[in-house]
C-alpha cells in the first residue's frame, strides 16, 4: 500500500446551499456563432448523475446531481478549496434532511461544488436546503513520493484506486489520456486546489481519434505535459490525473471539466488504460 500521512489529515466541515441555476442572458452561442437557449449550471439536476457520457446532453456545463454554493465569497471560496472529491456530504435542513451522499467535483467560475445523491433523495430536496461536507484530503501527502503533489481528493477514496508502484513511479488507472493542447477554460488559473478546468471540444474529430468522445462522469483521465502544482499550465513531462465533473460546452475553449487530484513535474505518475476507472467503482465507504 502507499504510504501516506492520512492519519494526520484535518477532517473539518464545510457547508453550502444548493444553488439556483442563473442566467444573465437567454443566448449561449457556440464556436460557429449560433445561439441557443439550453440548461446549464446550478439547482438540482435530476437525470444526470456519475457514470452517464458527458457528451450528448442538450445543455451546456451541465452539473451532474446537486450543485450548492454560498454567497459569502469567503465561506464559498473555503467550501470550494477544502471539499475533496469522494467526500461524504449530508443533508441538514428540509425535507430530505439526513440523506447522504458524495461529492463528485468543483467546478470553476460557477463556484459550485457538486454532490451525488440517490435519485429519492433528490425528490426531497429544494434549492437553499443546506449541505454539509466532512470535508478531508487537504494536505494528503505521498511520504515516498514528494514531487507528487496530492489534491481534492478524500484519502479513503484515494487508498481505494488501484495504484500500482513501479520503479519508483505511481501506474495510475484511467480511460484515456488528454493531451496538453485540448486544455482550455481554466488554464493559467492561480491553484489547481479549486475548480477544474475544460478539454476543449470544438475539434471532435481529434476528440474521436483519441476516444475522448467516450468520456463518462467520474472518469479519471491522465493529463500529458500539464503542471498544475502552483496553478494549471503547461510544462513538457510534467503529469496530472484528474476526474471528469461536468459535460461538454459549446462555447469556444471549453468542453468536459476536470479537476485534478495529482500532479508531478516530472514522470513519476504514469498512466495504464482501465475502462473502469471511474471513481463510483472505488466509493464503498458511504453507507
Amino acid at each position: 500500500m502507499i504510504r501516506t500521512n492520512f492519519e494526520r489529515t484535518v477532517l473539518q466541515s464545510v457547508q453550502g446551499k444548493i444553488h439556483h441555476p442563473v442566467n444573465a442572458t437567454p443566448f449561449r452561442v457556440d464556436v460557429n456563432g449560433k445561439a441557443h437557449v439550453l440548461p446549464a449550471t446550478g439547482g438540482i439536476t435530476y437525470n444526470v448523475k456519475v457514470g452517464d457520457p458527458v457528451f450528448g446532453w442538450s445543455g451546456d456545463h451541465v452539473e451532474p446531481g446537486v450543485s450548492i454554493r454560498n454567497e459569502d465569497k469567503n465561506e464559498n471560496g473555503a467550501l470550494m478549496l477544502f471539499a475533496c472529491i469522494g467526500n461524504e456530504a449530508r443533508v441538514v435542513t428540509g425535507d430530505a434532511k439526513g440523506a447522504k451522499g458524495f461529492v463528485i467535483g468543483k467546478h470553476g467560475g460557477i463556484d459550485h461544488v457538486l454532490i451525488q445523491f440517490e435519485e429519492e433523495d433528490l425528490d426531497k430536496m429544494a434549492v437553499d436546503d443546506k449541505i454539509l461536507i466532512k470535508a478531508w484530503g487537504q494536505g494528503l501527502k505521498l511520504l515516498d513520493y514528494p514531487d507528487v503533489e496530492v489534491m481534492n481528493v478524500d484519502p479513503r477514496l484515494f487508498l481505494n484506486i488501484p495504484i500500482k508502484e513501479e520503479e519508483g513511479r505511481l501506474k495510475v488507472p484511467v480511460v484515456a489520456e488528454v493531451p496538453a493542447y485540448l486544455m482550455g477554460s481554466g488554464i493559467g488559473a492561480a491553484t489547481a486546489f479549486s475548480g477544474d478546468y475544460d478539454i476543449m471540444t470544438e475539434d471532435m474529430e481529434e476528440i474521436k481519434r483519441l476516444g475522448l468522445d467516450k468520456l463518462k462522469f467520474g472518469d479519471l483521465v491522465l493529463l500529458r505535459d500539464c503542471d498544475n502544482t502552483y496553478g494549471r499550465g503547461y510544462l513538457k513531462g510534467a503529469v496530472s490525473i484528474g476526474v471528469v465533473i461536468h459535460s461538454d460546452c459549446i462555447k469556444m475553449g471549453h468542453g468536459p471539466g476536470i479537476t485534478t487530484i495529482l500532479t508531478c513535474k516530472s514522470d513519476k505518475i504514469e498512466g495504464y488504460i482501465d475502462e473502469n476507472a471511474n471513481i463510483i467503482n472505488y466509493i464503498d465507504y458511504i453507507k
